[in-house]
């Protein structure tokens, strides 16, 4: 491994699933219950319209369709997926199912990318999981099927969708904030319907409402995303889905410090076990040289 500008994009990189990390407590203190569709409409279109008005580009050719799914894996579906697993399921058993993500990744980076299968990184996420597991779960984790089936869902659409933003990367010319808008705008339109249709807009939206809707909007998606963009284009698209083991962790700590939920032996060894595999995923092992026998007599 190179120790440059590698490190410096790993690091701003993993902002944001840290960022990402705060998600279940707004969601569960500030954002009123069983409206999915609207929150996640909250967290795409006004932040995709902002980063338009930023970038000042709109997609050209075969980009319109692309924005339309990327913006639909990475976050018109990923999103209401994320909030209805986190609704049926305890926060751990959601978190748990969201870090099988880079083992996904892994895969899709064979069959999408044409990458040769990282057995390495394939074992560290695998490590993350049982860490992230560790740091979680709970004696009352029960697996509810409908959570179980969003929460995997939800994984899987993200990973494709991070892969797909490693095999398109963006137009030259265009900034990771448009790339970014792009998608969150085309997330927002694609939630307008099924929002209307079956959410609706809920009641009592007050000032910490309109705060948690703000920080999701233009911290946990318009900046995260842009940073997360960028990052994609500069790191290995496995070893940057394994920065996502962040986003469990950071909501254990907030848990902790916010609800007064006390961190016991065995949720600090998972939190360790859960670091070690997300930094040994960046690294990649040099090959040993096969010598050939026959030709070194």
């Amino acid at each position: 491994m190179r120790f440059d500008s590698r490190v410096g994009w790993t690091l701003l990189t993993a902002l944001a699933p840290a960022v990402w990390g705060t998600t279940y407590i707004v969601t569960t203190h500030l954002l009123p219950e069983g409206h999915p569709l609207f929150a996640a409409l909250m967290r795409t279109l006004p932040a995709g319209i902002i980063a338009l008005l930023i970038a000042r580009r709109l997609p050209r050719g075969s980009w319109w369709w692309k924005s339309l799914v990327l913006g639909t894996l990475n976050m018109g579906a990923f999103f209401p997926l994320l909030f209805i697993a986190a609704q049926h399921l305890p926060g751990g058993v959601a978190a748990t199912l969201g870090a099988f993500q880079p083992i996904a990744v892994a895969f899709l980076a064979v069959a999408l990318l044409h990458e040769r299968l990282s057995g390495w990184r394939v074992v560290w996420g695998a490590v993350g999981v049982t860490g992230v597991a560790l740091v979680v779960l709970g004696p009352d984790a029960a697996l509810d099927p409908t959570g179980i089936a969003a929460g995997l869902l939800g994984a899987a659409s993200m990973g494709t969708g991070v892969v797909l933003t490693k095999k398109w990367g963006r137009p030259a010319g265009v900034s990771a904030v448009g790339l970014a808008g792009w998608q969150l705008t085309a997330a927002g339109l694609v939630l307008i319907v099924p929002t209307a249709l079956i959410d609706g807009i809920p009641a009592g939206i007050d000032a910490p409402v309109i705060a948690g809707y703000a920080w999701l909007g233009l911290i946990g998606a318009l900046m995260t995303y842009t940073i997360w963009f960028a990052g994609i284009r500069h790191l290995p698209v496995t070893a940057t889905a394994l920065l996502g083991l962040l986003s469990p962790l950071v909501a254990a700590v907030l848990g902790a410090v916010i609800a007064g939920e006390a961190l016991t032996a065995v949720q600090l060894f998972g939190f360790a076990v859960s670091l070690v595999a997300m930094v040994a995923g960046q690294l990649t092992p040099r090959r040993m040289p096969v010598l050939d026998a026959h030709r070194s007599r």
